[in-house]
């Protein structure tokens, strides 16, 4: 997704909802100020900015005292959480990762034969995977753990590593077409799926990756090999089984009470 893009979704968001009241909302957002909201007054005023720190949380949303935090999300192949790889193998070392997985994250991240990066040959990941699939399949067994997804989930999609506070919801869309996520329903989410295979290093639903592997030697990204990209790219899939899976449980749970 281009960046600017992103800014510029945000901004309609604040647009749209800055000085409204609830009950002048569209259905969407009825829907999840519904949920945000449950106590206020639907001829309540909504304040909304965008954070300009960066965090996790996109835009701030506040009726009368109470203030929420959104991310926004938009298009395929969300980036979820960039931060430098010296960072992310500390998290790794802090949470008992066995020094194994360590170093066979490093040399998968940066595919060139080294754990620093400053080898010759540089692979594309899909060239790595063909002779190293078993090792990356170790350490995904690692990371499934229950207390590490847990962590994961925190630092790449609720908190982030800069912010104490997590986001209330998480939308992915447009100010007229979107679909949204309490931090429960993520939870849910990367709960639910982590034993999913994936060939490639992940966290459930969040890929690990370089921000750039730059095999073309491009000078204007050599930096971005220094650092680790967390993409979310099945959100919107997610987001689909998720509305089903509850809308079928809706359905049977009801389904039930008719028959008492």
């Amino acid at each position: 997704m281009n960046t600017n893009n992103g800014f510029n979704n945000e901004y309609e968001f604040v647009k749209y909802l800055n000085g409204k009241k609830i009950k002048e909302l569209n259905p969407l957002f009825q829907d999840l100020f519904e949920y945000l909201y449950p106590y206020e007054s639907m001829d309540s005023t909504i304040s909304c900015w965008r954070n300009h720190y960066p965090q996790k949380t996109d835009i701030m949303v506040r009726v009368n005292k109470v203030i929420k935090g959104i991310s926004i999300k938009m298009g395929s192949r969300n980036s979820v959480h960039v931060e430098p790889i010296s960072e992310f193998i500390h998290f790794l070392i802090e949470n008992n990762i066995s020094r194994e997985s360590v170093i066979g994250y490093l040399k998968y991240h940066y595919a060139d034969g080294t754990t620093n990066g400053s080898g010759g040959v540089r692979k594309s990941a899909a060239d790595y995977k063909i002779n190293h699939q078993a090792e990356i399949d170790k350490i995904n067994k690692e990371l499934k753990n229950g207390k590490l997804l847990k962590k994961a989930m925190d630092r790449f999609v609720l908190k982030g590593n800069n912010s104490e506070y997590s986001i209330d919801a998480l939308i992915w869309g447009d100010v007229n077409d979107f679909l949204w996520l309490s931090k429960y329903d993520i939870g849910e989410i990367i709960m639910h799926k982590a034993a999913n295979y994936s060939s490639s290093i992940h966290f459930s639903s969040l890929v690990v990756q370089p921000k750039n592997r730059c095999l073309n030697y491009n000078p204007k990204y050599e930096k971005d090999r220094y650092c680790i990209q967390v993409k979310w790219y099945s959100l919107f899939d997610d987001i689909i089984e998720l509305i089903y899976i509850k809308n079928y449980q809706f359905f049977q749970d009801d389904h039930v009470n008719s028959l008492q």
